[in-house]
């Protein structure tokens, strides 16, 4: 949150809270000589990450997508509550613009990019969903996105090859010893299999994410299979003229197969207090 500014020599400065716990990526790979963060933080914080990302999509005056969501851009006030950081990338959407696009091409962190950006080269909520997704897996299991493991070339691979065994608890971080709510790192562990789905249409909508972290909703039913990304899409394609190539997809198009029926449940008022 901006708590003040300075307009100094032609400087424009910004004052925001100060977070005493520095990043979540601080404290997830801290190394051997610190205690691990426990799980009840764990949960405490991606449930505040969640709030944030539905806010930018939903609830702020206009729709924004962060385009670099990830473990180091999240940042950690006195109470270990989660604020979502740097907006360096972020960008607003009109009402009529579905993705935003950048003439340098994909933009983020690697890991963290959904893989329809390097076809598209557009950032979209469903590419952000996916960043959730990678960052959710990172807290569960204690491993950057781009670890390999087991002789898999991306982490989320063996999550989704212990999924499909009935072994899935097995990627929850070691350093837990353990201590861990086993419903809940189940529940976080497929939906972020489910924001991480290869094909955008199949991602979760951040009021699905939202319900399920919270409890009032299940967690998403996922394929014990890791789907295969297809592109071209088969789906109808939307000539979009705000932006630079003719291949963005309206959000008419994206209702997720992991979507609930919204209108039968209370859906919280999220404040801007997640965010940096």
């Amino acid at each position: 949150m901006v708590t003040g500014w300075c307009h100094k020599n032609g400087k424009l400065l910004l004052v925001y809270e100060y977070m005493p716990n520095g990043s979540l990526d601080m404290h997830l790979f801290a190394g051997p000589d610190k205690e691990p963060l426990s799980w009840n933080l764990r949960y405490k914080i991606v449930q505040g990450v969640a709030s944030a990302l539905h806010y930018l999509h939903n609830e702020y005056e206009q729709r924004v997508v962060h385009r670099d969501l990830k473990a180091s851009n999240i940042m950690l006030d006195s109470k270990f509550n989660a604020r979502l950081g740097d907006f360096g990338l972020a960008r607003a959407l009109d009402n009529e613009r579905t993705s935003y696009a950048e003439a340098e091409g994909v933009l983020g962190t690697m890991g963290y990019i959904a893989p329809e950006c390097f076809h598209t080269g557009k950032a979209t909520q469903q590419s952000d969903v996916y960043a959730f997704g990678a960052v959710l897996l990172e807290v569960v299991c204690g491993k950057r996105p781009g670890t390999k493991i087991n002789g898999f070339q991306f982490f989320v691979d063996w999550v989704w090859y212990l999924h499909r065994d009935g072994r899935i608890l097995e990627a929850v971080d070691p350093r837990l010893g353990g201590d861990y709510v086993a419903d809940e790192a189940k529940k976080l562990l497929l939906l972020g299999l489910a924001c991480a789905h290869p094909i955008a249409i199949d991602r979760p909508k951040t009021q699905a994410i939202v319900q399920i972290i919270s409890g009032s909703a299940p967690a998403p039913e996922v394929p014990p299979f890791k789907p295969a990304f297809v592109w071209p899409s088969m789906m109808p394609i939307d000539i979009d003229s705000s932006v630079m190539d003719t291949t963005s997809i309206t959000t008419s198009h994206f209702n997720s197969g992991w979507s609930l029926d919204y209108q039968s449940r209370e859906t919280p008022t999220y404040a801007d207090h997640s965010l940096v």
